[in-house]
C-alpha cells in the first residue's frame, strides 16, 4: 500500500474589503476546509515582500491536506464553488497546490 503524501493550498490574498472577507468568505471556507480534511498551518497578514515583483501587505494562508486528492476534492466541490463566489470583488488570490 503506498504512502499517501500531504499536499497543501499555498494562498496569496490581496483582500480589499477585509471587514467584509473576514465576515462573509473566511468563516465558511474554513469551516467546509476542516470538515473536507483541511489544516489551516498558517494565516497571515500585512507580508513583506522580500524578493518578486509583488507589493507588501498581502495575506498568506497555508492548508495542509492528507493529499493532492483531498485538496482536490475541495476546490472542485459544488459546496467551495458556491463559497468561492462569496469572495468575488473583495480579494485578489492565488492558489497554489503543492505536494510532498
Amino acid at each position: 500500500m503506498e504512502k499517501q503524501m500531504p499536499a497543501w493550498f499555498i494562498i496569496n490574498a490581496r483582500v480589499h474589503d477585509p471587514e467584509t472577507f473576514g465576515k462573509v468568505y473566511s468563516p465558511v471556507t474554513a469551516k467546509l476546509a476542516e470538515k473536507m480534511g483541511g489544516k489551516y498551518i498558517v494565516r497571515g497578514r500585512g507580508g513583506q515582500v522580500l524578493e518578486g515583483d509583488e507589493e507588501d501587505g498581502a495575506g498568506a494562508v497555508v492548508i495542509e491536506w492528507p493529499d493532492r486528492a483531498a485538496a482536490l476534492e475541495f476546490w472542485n466541490s459544488p459546496e467551495y464553488s458556491e463559497i468561492k463566489k462569496l469572495r468575488d470583488g473583495l480579494a485578489d488570490v492565488t492558489v497554489t497546490l503543492v505536494d510532498g
